[in-house]
This record gives C-alpha cells, structure tokens and sequence, in this order.
C-alpha cells in the first residue's frame, strides 16, 4: 500500500530524523565541551542534564510520537499496538521531561538560587503539566475499551490541536531557556560578542526550529494520514499487492469518506437516542 507523495514524505521524514538526531549531538557537544559535563552531584553538571533530557526526550521523542501514525510500514500494524507505541513514546518524554526538572531543582537548591522566577521557568512546568494532563486523558479516551466511540471522535480534534500546541510550546520554551542559559553563563567574553559557544548554541536553537517545523508539516498533511482500518481491510482484501500508484491517490479520498460516515453513524445514533428519550 503506497501513500501520496510518498517521496515527498521520506525526504521530510530522513530531514527530520536528521535534523533531530543532529540537535541532540550538538546539546552533548554544548553540555561536555563547552560546559562543566555531566553528573549529579548538586552543582553545575548537573544541571547539564536538563537540556539534555529536555532536547532528547521532551522534543525529539515527543516529535516522533506525534508522527508515528504516519509512517506508512506501520499501517499494517494494528491499532492498538500503535496506540500503545504511540503512548509509550509519550510517556518516555514524559520521565525525561520530569527527570530533567528534577535536576534544575536539585541544582538550585543545592546553590541557594530562587525557583521559578523566570517566564522560562513558569512556561516550562506548565508544559509538563499540560502535557502529563494530556497524557492522561488520552489513555482514558483512546487506550480503555469503555470509553464510547463517540466521545473518542468528537475528542480528537482536541487531542491532536492540543498535543500540536504542546510540541510547539515546547521548542519556544526550549529556546527561552537556551537563550537565558547563555545571558547569565557567559561572562568573558559576554553572549553580545558572539563568542564560539554563543555561535554553536545559536545553531542548536536553528536545528530545533527546523526540526518542530518539520514534524509539523508532516503531522498536518491529510494526504499522509492513517487510513482507516476499515480502508486498510478492504485494501488488503482487494488485493494488497497492487501496483501502489493504483492504489495511493486514493487513500485520502476514501479516508475522508470513511470519516465522514463514521461521524454520520454517530449522529444517527445519537438522534436515535434522542427520539427514544421523547
């Protein structure tokens, strides 16, 4: 089964694993050579951990959760074991996120400097908290057998604004604090004369850009999407070895049918309902 535009895809995928993979090499680059390295002792290694833990999991891992529904070598998986992959992705971000929190808290309080008095700080524990809260949520919509189908498909569009919102918060989030790290780290020479290590984390902050600018263009395009299982069925039943040019125009077209009938079965039951309760 081919998708639409599939090259167009695989050069926005390869880019964006690239330029993910490439962000995380560079917070190591930043943390081991520029900085004081890694440890956790309560002093400025670390610390070191947070952007690190934050680059790693809170970012790339949650980028590729978002996208994991559109690789196209998964459709043949199920459902479910998507939706548990897509889960533990987000969990992992989730412990990275809050094991990256845990060691600028240690950090300050070992170092007597006040918590939460920066906007950095404020929007970045209400991410991990909006972002726990949506973690939540959605294992009790999409991972429990009792929730209806109908709360399920009028929650979704919510899910996914607010699991987009989330990710592209905190990018920004990520570059306040790189930003602040670099005000208040660099002395001799200070951040405003563009020493080597100013240059090298600016580029970082570039890569983190083009990297929520990639996963965002790949998660919003509708011809990319996940056919519907009913779709993948009959596909399969057809004849799942057709020349994939045959078959790939039409899978947004018959996806978006799918769509619709599923949510016009949800309003018939729903207008059954109400009959039956007059």
């Amino acid at each position: 089964m081919a998708m639409e535009n599939f090259k167009h895809f695989l050069v926005c995928l390869c880019a964006a694993a690239a330029v993910g993979l490439i962000s995380i090499v560079f917070v190591l680059r930043w943390v081991l050579h520029f900085k004081e390295g890694l440890g956790w002792d309560g002093g400025l290694a670390e610390f070191n951990w947070h952007p690190l833990l934050v680059v790693s999991g809170f970012i790339f891992l949650q980028g590729i959760a978002i996208i994991v529904y559109r690789l196209p070598w998964t459709w043949q998986c199920s459902k479910l074991v998507m939706k548990l992959i897509h889960a533990g992705l987000n969990l992992l971000a989730f412990i990275f996120a809050v094991v990256s929190l845990v060691a600028v808290f240690d950090f300050h309080n070992t170092a007597k400097i006040p918590n939460m008095y920066s906007l950095h700080s404020w929007l970045g524990l209400a991410a991990v908290i909006l972002y726990c809260l949506q973690l939540v949520v959605g294992v009790a919509l999409y991972l429990l057998p009792v929730t209806p189908v109908s709360w399920r498909a009028a929650c979704m569009p919510y899910h996914v604004y607010s699991g987009l919102l989330l990710f592209t918060c905190v990018i920004a989030v990520a570059l306040m604090g790189i930003t602040e790290k670099l005000i208040f780290g660099l002395s001799n020479p200070k951040y405003k004369d563009s020493p080597p290590e100013a240059i090298f984390v600016n580029v970082l902050g570039v890569l983190l850009v083009v990297f929520g600018a990639l996963i965002l263009w790949i998660a919003t395009r509708k011809s990319w999407k996940r056919p519907s299982d009913q779709i993948l069925h009959t596909l399969h039943t057809n004849g799942g070895s057709e020349d994939n040019t045959k078959v790939g125009p039409s899978l947004s077209q018959l996806s978006d049918e799918a769509d619709a009938e599923v949510c016009g079965d949800i309003r018939r039951r729903s207008n059954k309902l109400g009959d039956q309760d007059e």
